[in-house]
């Protein structure tokens, strides 16, 4: 597993985009993690459901699945497809980007010949963990219970929603319930423990295009409320991750938050997990989301694709029997 950057070159407008994101978003996403929680409601009335019925040529409905809202991409009543669970980030307290989460997911979707499924799970400052948790556990239970094979699932999810991925996997195997054939995570952040508990917390702080500092302060205090943050559902890096599916990971190598995804991929490998770790150059937070900016995201898609095509495609594990050995006081 590497941990060095990919040896890539990026285009001229690439490195372009960078500075704007650096000089114009990165300020604006401070002021709004500066606000009070009381503000956070109306920002979540800035980006309504899409009128649109379709996404990246699959039809798009909303609809409640297993008690929870969200958006379906193609006809998730055909249990016999692959399906595609995605949960979105946004500092837990931002809902569904239309183009930017619908968009990575449909085309996600598209690549596999998969269904999908993205859940409205319940945001913060109103519903701290565990509710998008719960919600993200609702959703998967729905999908077995609608007939998905677990090996015909992948999980998906950038930034809090790879957050949640790791954390549902540890739910999910906590409760004896079936894993899902792979899952993908993307810029996640998995220590909630302390501002500055990892490395480049603090050395990435000026060169991270797009999150400051006080952005993932803000995300964490709403989310984690008074619970214990050490619990591996809030902090996956501290989950025993022996027998998880294969995991994927994806960071880019001056996000604030890229050793939240090193060390918890160390974490992984460590355990037994068949674990990949892309670490790309200079790149934004969840880059692989905005192929409309960065046509180094259409690159990282098609990686993605390829990795969960090929979980997919493998055969079932075997479960493993083990010999009794026969005692003489048991069989005179």
């Amino acid at each position: 597993m590497d941990e060095t950057p990919l040896p890539i070159e990026l285009s001229a407008s690439t490195r372009a985009r960078i500075r704007q994101m650096r000089l114009v978003l990165k300020p604006l996403l401070h002021s709004l993690a500066l606000a009070p929680a009381a503000a956070y409601p109306l920002y979540q009335t800035v980006f309504p459901r899409t009128p649109r019925s379709s996404f990246g040529g699959l039809p798009l409905s909303y609809a409640g699945w297993g008690g929870v809202p969200g958006a379906s991409l193609g006809d998730i009543g055909d249990s016999g497809r692959d399906l595609v669970l995605y949960l979105h980030g946004g500092g837990f307290f931002l809902p569904v980007i239309p183009l930017l989460h619908l968009g990575f997911h449909a085309r996600l979707c598209r690549d596999l010949g998969a269904v999908g499924f993205m859940p409205d799970y319940r945001l913060t400052p109103q519903h701290r963990y565990p509710a998008a948790l719960d919600d993200c556990e609702s959703a998967y239970r729905r999908a077995l219970a609608a007939g998905f094979a677990a090996r015909r699932i992948v999980l998906v999810g950038e930034s809090a929603g790879g957050q949640l991925v790791l954390a549902l996997l540890h739910r999910l195997r906590r409760l004896g319930l079936p894993l899902p054939a792979a899952s993908v995570i993307i810029s996640p952040v998995t220590d909630l423990t302390g501002l500055n508990a990892l490395p480049s917390r603090r050395r990435n702080q000026q060169a991270d295009p797009m999150v400051p500092h006080s952005a993932l302060r803000a995300a964490i205090d709403f989310y984690s409320g008074d619970a214990d943050r050490s619990h591996p559902e809030l902090s996956p890096l501290y989950a025993n991750f022996a027998g998880f599916p294969p995991l994927y990971f994806l960071a880019a190598d001056t996000e604030i938050m890229l050793d939240d995804a090193v060390w918890a991929a160390r974490r992984a490998r460590a355990a037994g997990v068949a674990t990949r770790l892309d670490i790309w150059p200079q790149l934004p937070h969840a880059f692989p989301l905005l192929a409309r900016w960065f046509p180094e995201a259409r690159q990282a898609r098609q990686d993605i694709a390829g990795f969960l095509r090929q979980q997919l495609q493998a055969p079932p594990p075997q479960k493993k029997t083990r010999r009794r050995r026969k005692l003489a006081i048991w069989h005179p």
